[in-house]
């Protein structure tokens, strides 16, 4: 069997297989564990959304407009577009005097099927309110807001909100986020192109910054564990993490098979890529990382099973097959400290 790999079998043979890369950085052994390329550059997409977050609370921007926990959290989500999750957003909208023809993120149909299926039935429209990305979006413009800005072209590399954000990402990474490369994310906005171990660091330190009560860190982290139903969706990878360990892991994922999770408590951090950008191997590739390093409970472990060993099912409903890692991790001195 080919290590830090997730296999897709269909009856007993193997139908698909994913390759898996990752990374836990800030171990109390002061060893990092290396799961594949550990060093592989990837595009941090939604996985930097709690970054992209953090002026919100250090400028005073939740101040302001009166944001909680709440508001927050659907500024560091990727959400599935539900009506409780859209009301969040409009009402942030109402609350800052703007509309949702102001959020320079694109229109796409709820990934919540139901939702979607709501709006066609009601014979209503879909709007930048349903992209997953609208509440971050919403807080870049309360950004601009609250410090003076132009709305317009906020999502413009060069656009003083932008490079907030990269003056905030000068705290949490290893590198000067002006040499990374830059392009641009699915919802418009820009993305760097940085390595696992870059994503995991910048993780751990986020974690043990909120575990000290640090002002911005703290209040975005209780933001997403508090509320992991609006971080991204019923039944998906990050609101799972942190519904099943009771908010002691902080998880967001990234499209193309990016997933990065931190733990306060214990300070380390966490970023995995599947090579071939494939969610449906996100669950088993992270858990399987957790469990080989016993960062899971044997509670948590139970709760998440499903999300270990996904199902594969026909048509029917009926089990055809499973989804299943094998993760071997390298255990290897920190390059460096955190």
């Amino acid at each position: 069997m080919i290590k830090n790999t997730v296999r897709v079998t269909r009856g007993t043979e193997l139908e698909s297989r994913h390759r898996a890369h990752g990374i836990v950085c800030g171990l109390e052994s002061d060893e990092e564990a290396q799961f594949g390329d550990s060093e592989l550059l990837a595009f941090w997409r939604s996985a930097m959304k709690p970054f992209q977050a953090l002026p919100l609370v250090t400028d005073g921007v939740t101040g302001t407009y009166g944001f909680g926990s709440t508001e927050l959290a659907m500024c560091c989500a990727s959400h599935d577009g539900t009506p409780a999750q859209i009301e969040i957003v409009s009402a942030m909208l109402a609350r800052l005097g703007l509309f949702s023809g102001q959020l320079a993120c694109g229109v796409h149909p709820p990934y919540d099927r139901p939702s979607a299926d709501a709006v066609i039935r009601s014979g209503g429209h879909f709007t930048p309110l349903h992209n997953n990305c609208s509440g971050k979006h919403a807080g870049m413009l309360a950004l601009a807001l609250h410090r003076g800005w132009p709305l317009q072209g906020y999502t413009e590399r060069e656009h003083a909100v932008q490079q907030r954000i990269r003056r905030e990402l000068e705290e949490w990474l290893d590198v000067d986020p002006e040499i990374l490369r830059w392009t641009v994310d699915g919802c418009s906005v820009p993305t760097p192109y940085l390595s696992l171990r870059q994503m995991a660091r910048a993780y751990a330190r986020l974690g043990r910054a909120a575990a000290a009560g640090e002002r911005g860190s703290a209040e975005v982290v209780s933001a997403m564990t508090t509320h992991p139903e609006l971080i991204s969706g019923e039944g998906n990878l990050a609101t799972r993490l942190m519904q099943d360990t009771e908010g002691r892991i902080v998880g967001k994922e990234g499209a193309e098979g990016v997933f990065c999770a931190a733990s306060p408590d214990l300070g380390w951090g966490l970023a995995m890529k599947l090579g071939d950008g494939n969610a449906r191997a996100a669950g088993p590739a992270v858990i399987g990382m957790l469990e080989e390093l016993d960062l899971l409970s044997d509670e948590e472990s139970e709760r998440l099973s499903d999300m270990r060993v996904p199902l594969v099912k026909n048509r029917l409903g009926r089990k055809v097959g499973e989804i299943q890692a094998d993760m071997s991790p390298r255990l290897v001195p920190e390059t460096a400290p955190l």
